[in-house]
């Protein structure tokens, strides 16, 4: 790796910047349409299920099934798609995947029927599957690996930003104007984003990473190849199960804080809860993305090292605001998601590192579609039925095996990293 690769962009600055708070603004709004949905699923549920009781197995396994839909189209559809942002214009692709997004999160809100419903939550999968594989790539093509962990920390950053405003839109918005008009207040800022995708050209792929970068496509010996990465496949491991647990917490907290605890009516506890995360999830994100890059020169597996320990930590705190009385209870659950949302730019930058950007896309993709499909694709059905049957505390209890599970992976693969993260520089080396 030469000293220009490892210390300074091969975009200028200033072009960076520009795509990057671009990119972190669809991110946000990626965030906040998937959360309308959780912050009004009750009174959804009330009005496409009238004669059901609100905390029936059935009704509730159903109401799930739209955060699962959303999920399975997202993970279906990213492969594809991340095949083509391997290919083609990415800037292409997500302008007009945010455009597909955003038109299906208005019809959401138009929705007559729960089938209808459920339509609009595939279409919305769809759309983020487009922009979800490309941008990160297009953020790794700006940035060198010496600084990619603290900028992917910004830009993943939006998941705590845009669920919160997620929340608290779509309880304000649906408590006072009804669920529909909460899915349609956050449709025209989706397709002023989108547009401006259009404006924007790609960077070079690669240009950071390597002074030899191929110009040929990759072929299917490249994507085999990634069977054989081993941080690879144990971050996938342990984001599946880090997914699954979020999955499960983000989708069913405000219902439980509500109708389980008591502890606040529904638009409140949507409040709380958004702010929580928006608090602990900013702090935590760049902290864990900031710390991922500090001790990379002195661990070189410490984007594992610091995923780890973060979720690690949670587990305790998941199970205490089980049991902790409210309102102490909402410091169990903010240190839970603070350390939940620690991995989140180091796991991620594990994923740009360890894959050459010839196949870069397709390997998000297809851990995206892992992670979902194993992940938070079936938590919110899965814990809705455990609660329906068992109760709240054996779902939580659930959620926190899942975390631990994922702390173990991440241990696993701390002396991976480095080798891997070299064998990734030299990849078009061993095919061509």
């Amino acid at each position: 790796m030469t000293q220009a690769t490892e210390d300074s962009p091969a975009t200028p600055l200033s072009a960076a910047r520009i795509s990057l708070v671009l990119l972190l603004s669809i991110n946000l709004f990626n965030y906040v349409d998937r959360y309308v949905l959780a912050a009004v699923e009750p009174k959804i549920q009330a009005a496409l299920f009238p004669d059901l009781s609100a905390n029936d197995p059935h009704a509730l396994s159903m109401m799930g099934l739209l955060g699962t839909a959303f999920i399975v189209s997202y993970m279906v559809a990213a492969p594809l798609l991340g095949w083509l942002a391997d290919r083609y214009s990415r800037w292409m692709l997500c302008g007009i995947s945010v455009l597909i997004w955003s038109l299906a999160t208005g019809g959401s809100g138009l929705a007559p029927t729960f089938a209808a419903m459920l339509a609009m939550r595939l279409f919305v999968g769809i759309g983020e599957a487009g922009y979800g594989p490309a941008a990160p790539t297009i953020i790794s093509d700006l940035y060198p690996i010496k600084r990619r962990g603290s900028v992917l920390a910004w830009f993943y950053m939006a998941i705590p930003v845009g669920s919160a405003l997620g929340y608290g839109l779509g309880g304000v918005i649906g408590s006072a104007f009804g669920w529909r008009r909460a899915f349609f207040a956050v449709t025209p800022p989706g397709l002023l984003l989108g547009i401006l995708c259009f404006f924007m050209r790609d960077p070079p792929r690669g240009a950071v990473d390597t002074s030899h970068v191929s110009s040929r496509r990759a072929h299917l010996q490249d994507y085999l190849a990634l069977l054989r990465n081993r941080s690879y496949l144990l971050d996938t491991a342990g984001m599946t199960a880090m997914t699954f647990a979020m999955g499960g917490i983000s989708y069913w907290m405000p219902r439980y804080v509500a109708s389980e605890r008591h502890a606040a009516d529904l638009g409140t506890a949507n409040l709380i809860f958004g702010a929580i995360t928006v608090v602990a999830g900013i702090a935590a994100t760049l902290l864990g993305g900031i710390a991922g890059d500090k001790l990379r020169p002195r661990f070189p597996g410490s984007y594992f090292l610091v995923s780890a320990i973060g979720i690690l930590i949670s587990c305790p705190f998941i199970l205490l605001m089980l049991y902790v009385p409210f309102p102490a209870a909402w410091v169990m659950i903010f240190l839970a998601e603070f350390w939940l949302f620690f991995n989140t730019g180091p796991s991620n930058t594990i994923l740009a590192n360890v894959t050459h950007p010839t196949v870069r896309a397709s390997a998000f993709a297809v851990n995206i579609f892992l992670i979902h499909l194993l992940g938070d694709a079936i938590s919110a059905p899965i814990l809705g039925n455990i609660a329906g049957h068992f109760g709240w505390s054996a779902a939580f209890g659930v959620v926190t095996a899942t975390t631990a599970v994922a702390g173990i992976l991440w241990l696993i693969g701390v002396p991976h990293l480095a080798p891997d993260t070299e064998a990734a520089l030299d990849f078009p080396d061993k095919f061509t």
